[in-house]
């Protein structure tokens, strides 16, 4: 049996806290044994537990550019210790072969892992192009020796981080996978959803952007090119889906000033974070992930292909490699809203080609996109390096 430790940055429910997710519930439990180590409660911890997975709440020395103040360093020093305490009591019980850092966020893994002599696999998830001193203490981190393995989510990120040979020779792109949606939705269902959620009955087109809502995930640049659209058209609604970090409500708050501003309430609804979001996909029409900065991935593209509905992506990043363009989407230039306004008007005045775009992303979405793929791929790394 192999033992294994991961650590993730937190307990919510959104990209790298669901690609975790998907690995421990696929993960051979023949073979391999899992503990998680999570900073938070939430969703996450109990989706693990539910599939009778160990989770332990503990530091993970997660990093934040807020910590770089005398009293944040102080805490960091002392969280330090109380993690290393903690990770030897679960390594003396476990024995653990690999420890599984998920996300660059977290220090504990590779501190501990370098202080025991331990297996590391690093899980990158992030491209972190601002501020510059952080990037280069991760490049600085990522090739040290006690570093075994580096993850990439995509092809995107692996250019970003791999800047040399010894970098490059330790890494691998495992593109991420998803849980197909097992059961449609019945109809009554979806119209229930459409009409107490969205205020749309069946002959409205609905546009969604399902995700964190934060600086860079594009809400305000859809919302000023919806106010062009919807002058346009009458049977349209715009969905957001998502909650915001911590200590960011006023995100949701000028949001909803400037639909209050553009006369627009009735056509705009904001949504927290939803458990079920399967069915919620399901009952959109139009996705849209019009991410202003490169997504390392781009999750909520594939989730949309696999509800079968056509996405419209900014053309960089991770998403580049999941939308291929007029075949299971439309990719439009980053920040560019005359080109979001075009490509939306286009799949509002054609059902057909909404149609096909949904089954074609469908179809790739499961060629290239399953949970069983991901997860076997990663077995193998587990594998290779013991």
């Amino acid at each position: 049996m192999i033992n294994l430790l991961f650590i993730h940055q937190s307990g919510e429910m959104y990209g790298s806290d669901k690609t975790l997710l998907f690995l421990l519930k696929y993960l051979d439990k023949t073979r391999f044994t899992s503990v998680v180590i999570l900073p938070t409660e939430g969703p996450l911890k109990i989706a693990l537990e539910n599939e009778n997975i160990k989770v332990i709440i503990a530091p993970v020395l997660k990093l934040h550019r807020k910590m770089f103040s005398v009293k944040e360093i102080y805490n960091f020093l002392n969280d330090s210790k109380k993690a290393v305490s903690t990770m030897d009591i679960l390594h003396k019980t476990h024995h653990f072969d690999i420890i599984y850092s998920n996300t660059l966020a977290v220090l504990l893994g590779i501190n501990y892992a370098r202080k025991r002599k331990i297996k590391h696999i690093w899980h990158i998830h992030e491209i972190i192009e601002s501020p510059k001193l952080i990037k280069h203490f991760f490049l600085k981190l990522i090739q040290i020796k006690a570093n075994t393995k580096i993850i990439y989510n995509s092809f995107a990120t692996s250019k970003f981080w791999n800047v040399n040979k010894i970098i490059a020779r330790k890494s691998v792109v495992i593109l991420n996978g998803l849980e197909s949606i097992k059961e449609s939705l019945p109809e009554k269902e979806i119209q229930r959803i459409r009409l107490d959620f969205f205020n749309a009955n069946s002959h409205e087109i609905v546009i969604a952007l399902i995700g964190r809502i934060n600086s860079w995930k594009g809400q305000a640049i859809l919302l000023e090119g919806f106010v062009e659209l919807a002058k346009l058209n009458t049977n349209i609604k715009l969905v957001f889906i998502g909650s915001t970090p911590p200590n960011q409500d006023y995100l949701v708050a000028d949001l909803q000033n400037k639909i209050a501003e553009c006369n627009i309430i009735e056509k705009v609804a904001i949504i927290p974070f939803q458990e079920n979001i399967a069915d919620f996909w399901q009952s959109i029409d139009i996705a849209v992930v019009p991410s202003t900065e490169p997504e390392p991935f781009g999750l909520v593209a594939v989730e949309a292909m696999l509800a079968k509905k056509p996405v419209v992506a900014s053309n960089h990043g991770g998403l580049s490699e999941i939308v291929v363009n007029n075949e299971t989407g439309l990719l439009v230039e980053p920040r560019n809203v005359n080109e979001l306004i075009i490509a939306l008007q286009k799949l509002i005045e054609n059902e057909e080609l909404r149609k096909s775009f949904g089954q074609k992303g469908y179809e790739k979405a499961i060629k290239e996109f399953s949970v069983e793929h991901y997860t076997k791929k990663i077995e193998g790394i587990f594998d290779a390096i013991l």
